[in-house]
């Protein structure tokens, strides 16, 4: 099987959404129609605008198909001695189409894009992870984080 590996562009848009969508399908277990036709909508608009600013994605194709893809989003934050630089990273994303999974590509989306966090000069990355995803990103040198802090949130 012949891998290639490569940042998204411009292009990508509408390959980007379906990703996304069947990415969240996926992980949460469906869509309400409603909801998916907004995604639909916003999706290629965040895409122009963001796409390699401060967002980007890093791809793997079989041939000319698409078969997984991750995003890096960046955040700049004022400086603490947490992160120094104030630039840190958040993982979105990652998602392999199953007959592609347990293959490798994965791994490697996530090794292109750490090797460009750190050239990005961000402080750290971080992410969520499922249980199935939780041994490769441990493998990675990702580690559990333990806060004295709750983690919230207020819906608007």
């Amino acid at each position: 099987m012949n891998i290639t590996y490569q940042r998204a562009t411009i292009e990508d848009v509408n390959m980007l959404t379906r990703f996304r969508l069947d990415y969240l399908e996926a992980d949460i277990g469906g869509i309400k129609e409603e909801e998916r036709d907004v995604i639909e909508e916003r999706l290629p608009i965040y895409y122009r605008e963001h796409l390699d600013k401060d967002f980007f994605v890093y791809m793997a194709r079989v041939g000319e198909e698409p078969v997984g893809c991750c995003f890096l989003l960046i955040t700049e934050k004022p400086s603490n001695p947490s992160f120094i630089n104030g630039r840190t990273g958040t993982v979105l994303n990652v998602y392999v189409k199953p007959d592609y999974r347990r293959c490798g590509i994965a791994k490697q989306l996530m090794n292109n894009l750490l090797e460009d966090a750190k050239l990005k000069n961000l402080d750290y990355v971080e992410l969520k992870s499922t249980e199935d995803g939780h041994k490769l990103y441990r493998n990675l040198g990702f580690k559990d984080e333990q806060s004295e802090y709750y983690r919230m949130k207020i819906e608007l």
